[in-house]
């Protein structure tokens, strides 16, 4: 059998089974996630919080910015703390304050060790034992609890409306006043906070682990790390070892690739230009406009961290909360390197066959508009809903969904998944007589019709919850859309279309080529697809999903052990031939990817992967540490990568203004390099300690990160901001300048 059929059945393999599993272990979910109660009663049977009063209050929370404000199980925004490790302590210490106080007339912190212990068994008995009546939907709690439910709604209220007393702490998480101005909804979005944190602490049931496996840690009510976070920990980093050592020796085994006569000349230059190809250059034109306005609102957010009612004295927070910028910013690197690539794509269809079907031109003007529409109607809509200008139903079609990376509301979501499609259709056309004709590219050409077809597929996951779906089962839809689309298909899609742009120059053979994707696709969606569940260890999921997600998570890292090798190998192709200087940058970028997957995706990625790492560290400044230089340094380098590419294809005779692309791609390497080393990863990796020695809550708290010396770590981040800044903006000036001045 050939090796080609034979890695074509083996990712068939990998791809049923993975996805077979991840849709078994999804149903899991949907039988185990933390009910939400048809009513919450006193033991005196007094109604506390009602099944619509949650639900509504989880609306509530999505329409101020959801997990743009804080955080709930971990995932959000780092300046406000995680809201159910700051109810969950808080809680802890009223009702052990109130038994002090009830047997020994004393605060809980005057008692001795003794009497403290016994204190916190007996609060850990009240606050872990699950209550909750699955026949009748109702869930029983303490008259204990009921009091510290009345005390924090009190304490929550006055933070998010416009209590003076508050004033201070709302500065230092960023939460303008009258965030919420209506009581009832206030009662709500209290009822939702304390249904989230009782998920938190109460055992599952026949288990002595939470729904939420014991996170967020805190001592007080017993939240510890378990034997499973560690067993299986151990099991991920053996694992790694283990499949590292077998792919260096396939590696070694492979060999050498057979050398072949490289083209004297550039052999873009003899290849024909479609009108299509063309009209990708607006494309690019709103790539830069987007990097520009990300850059502007990435200082802005991180600006609040430590301003955090305005800009630098001017009070901006009112009508352009944190919340929304933060919104904007993430949201905006998806649009921008998502319209890089799907440019890439658009251009390189007509390319290979080598004309235009009837209206292309159409199709991707049409698609031009559309994307500009998504992209100015969702931040529009977004910023109406976190200004409490629409009701829940409208914030949920228009406004804002409260769903970091996926934030924009559903009716943009469903235009965009429309446009998703409407791409692909414009990808198929121009290649389906070249795959007719069983060239030596047929197999190539399937490969990347299988990922854009997936690319335009899988965002369809953000469609599957509703409303007023399980926090738990939204999280596993949500992470399809992070992880499997953002992380798992566009990264197919850039191998191929690395793959076929090498091809197109003649520095690859077309079967070496096809061979290099397949194996590595292979390699990456094995851990990839299942290794979705990382994300899910504290989400409301079953103990499973822990063992999985760490065992396959450890699988994505393999594969970026040989990146070296990859950067290696683009560095001869940029010295093999003459001609090739002209393309000296793209590939300097992709030399630049090589780099910030293995720093960004695989050290710092895998340092927060393991489970007791990230039992600890889940929700705090080494989860951005990992996004910033995995998200940017990996896509948003390989997209400015690719941009190039197409640009220098498209303009073959111009001279290239070498000095802008020199400061960019130094300026975005050192900017973010220094972001990363002398801000976020001191933050994290303080914020970790101080996790591990007093638990989650006070590693988000207002008292640790209003410390003097962490708001000088926080000031040193303007260093690699600035400089990064810089790339942004000559990045923007290259591509209007090439393409203005040279439109003929």
């Amino acid at each position: 059998m050939k090796r080609e059929k034979k890695l074509w059945i083996i990712f068939a393999l990998v791809m049923s089974i993975s996805f077979a599993v991840l849709g078994y272990y999804g149903y899991e979910i949907y039988q185990q996630a933390p009910p939400v109660p048809r009513e919450i009663i006193s033991d005196s049977g007094k109604i506390i919080f009602s099944e619509s009063e949650i639900k509504d209050g989880q609306n509530i929370w999505q329409s101020i910015g959801g997990q743009e404000v804080g955080s709930i199980w971990g995932h959000g925004a780092y300046v406000a703390p995680d809201w159910t490790a700051d109810w969950l302590h808080r809680e802890a210490v009223f009702i052990l304050n109130s038994f002090a106080k009830e047997d020994f007339n004393k605060k809980f912190d005057e008692l001795d060790a003794e009497k403290q212990s016994a204190l916190k068994i007996r609060l850990q008995k009240d606050v872990r034992t699950n209550r909750y009546n699955a026949n009748t939907g109702i869930l029983t709690i303490s008259e204990n609890r009921v009091a510290a439910i009345e005390s924090l709604s009190e304490y929550y209220k006055g933070l998010f409306t416009n209590d003076p007393q508050f004033d201070k702490l709302r500065e230092e998480y960023a939460i303008p006043k009258n965030s919420i101005t209506d009581v009832e909804r206030m009662h709500k979005m209290n009822a939702f906070f304390f249904w989230a944190t009782w998920a938190t602490v109460t055992n599952r049931p026949d288990s002595n682990i939470s729904y939420t496996h014991n996170w967020p840690s805190d001592e007080l009510v017993g939240n510890t790390a378990t034997t499973e976070l560690l067993a299986w920990s151990g099991v991920s980093i053996i694992l790694l070892i283990l499949s590292v050592g077998i792919l260096v020796f396939y590696h070694a085994k492979s060999g050498e690739e057979e050398e072949f006569p490289l083209p004297k000349e550039d052999p873009i230059i003899k290849q024909g230009k479609t009108k299509s190809m063309g009209l990708v250059t607006k494309y690019f034109w709103i790539v830069s406009l987007l990097m520009v306005l990300q850059m502007v609102f990435g200082i802005i957010t991180a600006h609040y961290g430590v301003e955090g009612n305005g800009l630098y004295g001017i009070p901006i927070d009112q009508i352009l909360p944190y919340s929304v910028t933060r919104t904007w910013h993430t949201q905006l690197a998806i649009f921008w390197i998502a319209t890089a690539w799907l440019a890439t794509g658009l251009y390189i269809a007509p390319a290979v066959s080598g004309k235009d079907p009837k209206f292309q031109c159409f199709g991707i003007n049409f698609l031009f508009v559309a994307l500009l529409i998504i992209v100015l109607g969702s931040m529009a809509g977004q910023w109406f809903g976190v200004m409490q200008k629409l009701n829940l139903v409208q914030n949920f079609w228009f406004g804002h969904q409260g769903y970091e990376y996926v934030d924009l509301g559903r009716f943009w979501q469903i235009f965009l998944l429309v446009g998703l499609f409407l791409w692909l259709a414009l990808m198929i056309r121009p290649l389906l007589p070249v795959l007719k004709k069983k060239t030596e590219e047929k197999n190539l050409i399937i490969l990347f019709l299988v990922s854009c077809t997936a690319i335009a597929m899988f965002y369809g996951a953000g469609l599957m919850w509703g409303r007023q779906t399980n926090l738990a089962i939204a999280e596993y839809w949500r992470w399809w859309v992070v992880h499997l689309w953002v992380e798992g298909f566009f990264e197919v899609f850039a191998t191929v279309v690395i793959a076929f742009l090498f091809v197109r120059l003649g520095l690859l053979k077309t079967k070496t080529a096809t061979l290099n994707v397949l194996f590595a696709t292979i390699i990456f969606m094995s851990g990839g697809i299942l290794g979705t569940f990382h994300h899910l260890y504290f989400s409301g999921t079953p103990t499973a999903i822990m063992a999985l997600g760490a065992t396959f998570s450890a699988l994505e890292v393999v594969p970026l052990t040989l990146i070296g090798f990859e950067a290696y190998q683009n560095y001869k192709i940029s010295k093999s031939t003459q001609w090739i200087a002209d393309y000296k940058w793209p590939i300097y970028f992709m030399i630049s990817v090589a780099f910030w997957n293995f720093l960004g995706a695989g050290i710092f990625g895998f340092i927060i992967n393991p489970p007791i790492a990230l039992y600890y560290v889940q929700g705090l400044n080494t989860t951005p540490l990992h996004g910033h230089t995995a998200l940017f340094g990996v896509y948003g380098m390989l997209g400015i990568g690719l941009v190039l590419f197409v640009l220098r294809s498209l303009y073959r005779t111009v001279s290239w203004n070498n000095k802008l692309l020199k400061i960019t791609f130094w300026s975005l390497n050192i900017g973010l390099f220094l972001m990363a080393i002398l801000s976020l990863l001191p933050i994290g990796v303080w914020q970790a300690i101080e996790s591990i020695n007093h638990g989650m809550w006070y590693a988000r708290s207002s008292e640790l990160m209003q410390q003097p010396t962490m708001i000088t770590l926080k000031w040193l981040r303007a260093i690699g901001d600035s400089i990064f800044g810089i790339g942004f903006i000559t990045m923007a000036w290259f591509v209007f300048e090439l393409t203005l001045k040279n439109k003929k």
